[in-house]
């Protein structure tokens, strides 16, 4: 990209105590593909609009989505985010910074505020993000941690708390449970009470019992359709189960709240008509069959920084990289050997 001023859409004031630079690096991908088509480059920083904010990026988290986003895959969602290559050729959406300037319009942050939120284009030196996706940053964790967790943590919040309804003393089943989301679906479901069973690959299945899970299966050994259990609420995260397998493990009046999804079709990944699926059946039974959507929000993110501050919640941060080591962190992260989530710390960056 060309060397061009930074202007400001709408206005904005700046920081005066940190000088913002026309220029930042930042990990671009010009296409779709494997991790080899990240690149290192020097671009213009982003503009911000009346409604945002410019952050200097500390951290950035990455998770199976932003490996779905460098991909292309399912090819579906290059309808929204480019057809070609991404229209926002940045990687990153996870952010945790300090606003640096802020549009004419924001009223819930200043300069100098530490947020954590969501922040497209976040594995970069500055991320332009809507006052509306950030939170303060919890006080007592470190940046990359506060990086890990808005979209997972926000995903497992409208999973297992406004679709999954849970409540104390249910049996709640996560399957995917050393995951991004999983993670924090089975710290929230034990949060309010519930009884956690957390399925996940025998490697990990210590990492679950950390979280807070009161029982653990191996995913290659245990089934837990067996029918010597039935939870109360399942969150579906992990693979493509199919649906009557996991009604097989729901109570007859239990709820499953299906989220995502890996493997299947190259163009929807499968989890659309499995979804469909799962709600057309939930029509003529007992059973409540849905999915969740995530949207992200400042409320989620402010909820989940009260649990975190209050020890409720951990962030299931594996390992940091520095920026340079982006595509590494990528390839960790498919080969899945990640725990949790990966962060890339930015803010060293010179």
């Amino acid at each position: 990209m060309a060397d061009r001023p930074a202007t400001v859409m709408g206005g904005s004031r700046s920081g005066q105590g940190e000088q913002v630079a026309s220029l930042m690096r930042a990990v671009v991908q010009d296409g779709y593909g494997t991790p080899d088509i990240l690149r290192l480059a020097q671009i213009a920083r982003p503009e911000i609009g009346p409604r945002e904010v410019l952050l200097a990026v500390r951290a950035a988290g990455l998770d199976r989505g932003t490996w779905h986003l460098m991909e292309g895959k399912p090819r579906l969602l290059r309808l929204v985010f480019g057809l070609r290559a991404p229209k926002q050729p940045v990687i990153g959406r996870d952010v945790a910074g300090t606003v640096v300037e802020v549009g004419s319009e924001v009223t819930a942050f200043a300069i100098g505020d530490e947020v954590f939120g969501v922040g497209p284009g976040s594995v970069a030196q500055y991320a332009a993000a809507r006052e509306d996706k950030l939170a303060r940053r919890p006080a007592n964790v470190t940046w990359e941690q506060a990086a890990v967790v808005p979209i997972s943590g926000g995903t497992a919040l409208q999973a297992v708390v406004a679709a999954g309804g849970v409540a104390p003393g249910q049996r709640v089943l996560v399957t995917g449970a050393s995951g991004g989301v999983g993670s924090y679906a089975v710290q929230l479901a034990k949060a309010a009470g519930a009884e956690v069973t957390g399925v996940a690959s025998a490697a990990k299945l210590d990492l679950v019992r950390t979280l807070g899970a009161d029982h653990t299966l191996d995913y290659t050994r245990d089934d837990f359709a067996d029918g010597s259990r039935k939870y109360d609420l399942i969150i579906d995260i992990a693979g493509l189960t199919k649906i009557r397998r996991l009604r097989r493990a729901l109570t007859p009046t239990g709820t499953l709240v299906l989220v995502g999804g890996e493997g299947g079709g190259d163009w929807t990944g499968g989890t659309i008509g499995r979804q469909m699926r799962a709600r057309l059946a939930s029509l003529f039974s007992g059973q409540r069959l849905t999915s969740v959507i995530a949207r992200e929000r400042a409320s989620d993110y402010e909820q989940l920084a009260v649990l975190v501050e209050s020890g409720q919640l951990v962030p299931t941060l594996d390992r940091a990289y520095p920026i340079a080591q982006t595509a590494d962190a990528m390839r960790d992260l498919e080969s899945g050997r990640i725990r949790g989530k990966a962060a890339i710390t930015v803010g060293s960056v010179q």
